[in-house]
């Protein structure tokens, strides 16, 4: 009987965190940028980059060439209607414009770069 109890509570368990994995979305989208912009104080060069973002832990990532350039937390907020493509929100400009957010295609929320607990990799 023990045994029977032991194994529904694993079962059970099991299906508890693979709900919660299930529920985790990584929104993906590559972007060209025209003109350097920077991410928490990492400049992106213009080019081609890899825009990551997992809700999960709330880290937005951009790659090159498969390389981690910059990283930065950020935060859901929600949008008044679904996004018709990706859209960037810079501010600033020239040789300051500084990347404030993205949005995802078809998505319903917007990914807003957190001031403070962001961290940055790559070379400025």
């Amino acid at each position: 009987m023990k045994s029977i109890m032991n194994r529904m509570l694993v079962v059970l368990m099991v299906g508890a965190l693979t709900s919660v994995v299930a529920l985790a979305k990584v929104q993906k989208h590559r972007i060209t940028f025209d003109s350097d912009i920077k991410v928490n104080g990492t400049v992106l060069k213009k080019g081609t980059y890899d825009v990551k973002f997992d809700d999960q832990t709330g880290q937005l990532t951009f790659k090159q060439d498969g390389k981690v350039v910059a990283q930065a937390m950020a935060k859901l907020e929600p949008r008044a209607k679904k996004a018709n493509d990706f859209q960037l929100r810079s501010m600033g400009s020239g040789d300051d414009t500084h990347l404030v957010g993205v949005t995802f295609g078809g998505s319903d929320k917007d990914v807003v770069i957190s001031a403070g607990g962001a961290t940055t990799t790559g070379n400025n």
